[in-house]
């Protein structure tokens, strides 16, 4: 079913009532009524302290919640003069359709200004929202990513996924690239509205990346802005990540795509603009299971080694074969590795026009490989000093952007051999 919007029909009343309005906080959400409370309260609070001279809207979009969020939204309390609408979305699930309602909420309402906000968020303050919002009001800017204070196990997809190729390919070094919490001007929200996408794949995952990659390609004034640290409810990348790692990975591509000829043209990096301050905060420990990110892997090796062999090269499966060997302690994928194997399954990806999932599925007992090595590599250092290894990274996927023009325009392994493997291989693994 096709929906030309999003707002349902007591949205569209409440948005006729209110008329106009200066500032919209949206608040995608789904089964959070642990935290939605205190997102709800704290943003409020933000918006009486730092903007209570402008009219303030709150729009709690969920997702269909089969727990008590909209029951605990509706009771949470915002500042005299605000007002809060908590109402279900129409259209396929996802983060994404959730985005569209706000969005065309504000600019039914022509805000001036429009923050969102993840509703799993611990350690939101009202200085966030200060700190979201004065980019746009105060120095013109269109799209604020944010910079948070994390663990150094936190964030693994954007430590060893996003943040690289984002850097690489726009040439814009924004930390946090698929950070959940954004701001932005009306004219971006405008643009983003008149993409053709909000019933794609995109509008169920992988928004973040595509909020942050459009805004920078359609040419907005993009910055940063200090949060400080991040708590939420975060997730251990060997046992919960690996979704988002195909989710994330295959908006990443298919932009590459898209944008084919932007990227291409595109040599080095420029930093973007930062605003706010450090709160000075160290951020809590994120508990990861090195051992199970470890068995993954080589559980993986044994169901996809034949299959790794065909698709990267030579060098790249023979990194791979050494680390599978590897006592736990001792595993290493080097970041040289990870950026051709990533270059590499790049360009696989854009060969192909099928079986591309599968090709991500097949990848990911790798990417857990590359955060057991990250582990072990900065099992000592601090989370400061491991941000040191992050950067090296980073700088180490804008140098080799030539093997990536490369491999682009290369042929790889056919798509339809590879379907036939990975049927047999899923056999074999059954049987």
């Amino acid at each position: 079913m096709s929906y030309s919007t999003s707002l349902r029909e007591h949205m569209l009343v409440w948005i006729k009532h209110i008329g106009t309005a200066d500032i919209l906080v949206g608040i995608p959400c789904f089964n959070n009524q642990e935290t939605i409370a205190h997102v709800i309260e704290r943003v409020s609070e933000g918006l009486a302290v730092h903007f209570g001279q402008m009219r303030a809207v709150l729009i709690i979009s969920d997702g269909g919640s089969t727990d008590d969020t909209r029951e605990v939204a509706r009771r949470a309390k915002v500042r005299p003069g605000q007002e809060k609408l908590v109402t279900i979305y129409r259209g396929i699930a996802g983060k994404g359709t959730a985005l569209r309602a706000i969005f065309e909420a504000a600019e039914r309402l022509s805000v001036r200004g429009v923050m969102v906000v993840d509703s799993d968020l611990r350690s939101i303050t009202g200085d966030w929202v200060r700190n979201l919002l004065e980019p746009v009001f105060e120095h013109d800017q269109d799209f604020v990513a944010p910079i948070y204070t994390r663990f150094k196990y936190d964030g693994t997809i954007t430590n060893n996924i996003a943040y690289n190729l984002t850097r690489a390919l726009y040439g814009r070094r924004i930390r946090q690239p698929i950070g959940g919490d954004f701001a932005f001007s009306l004219n971006c929200v405008r643009s983003y509205l008149s993409q053709n996408v909000w019933e794609t794949d995109i509008a169920r995952f992988g928004i973040d990346i595509w909020l942050t990659t459009t805004a920078i390609v359609e040419g907005f004034h993009v910055c940063q802005s200090r949060l400080g640290v991040k708590v939420h409810d975060a997730k251990d990348p060997a046992a919960h990540l690996a979704p988002m790692f195909r989710q994330v990975l295959f908006t990443l591509f298919s932009l590459m795509e898209d944008h084919e000829m932007y990227w291409k043209l595109v040599s080095g990096s420029e930093p973007t603009p930062v605003y706010g301050e450090d709160d000075g905060r160290t951020p809590e420990p994120v508990a990861v299971n090195h051992r199970a990110l470890c068995q993954t892997f080589r559980g993986g090796y044994q169901q996809f080694g034949v299959l790794w062999e065909r698709v990267f090269s030579p060098g790249v499966y023979q990194a791979i074969r050494q680390a599978a060997a590897a006592p736990d302690d001792r595993l290493d994928f080097e970041i040289d590795v990870w950026v051709k194997l990533l270059y590499e399954l790049a360009a696989t990806f854009h060969r192909w026009k099928s079986h591309r999932y599968k090709l991500l599925e097949l990848a990911t007992p790798l990417y857990h490989a590359r955060v057991a090595s990250f582990i072990n590599r900065t099992r000592d250092l601090d989370s400061t000093q491991a941000e040191q290894v992050v950067e090296e990274q980073a700088v180490a996927f804008e140098q080799s952007k030539a093997l990536l023009l490369r491999y682009w325009e290369l042929s790889a392994m056919t798509e339809d051999a590879l379907g036939g493997l990975m049927d047999a291989s899923q056999t074999n693994a059954v049987a």
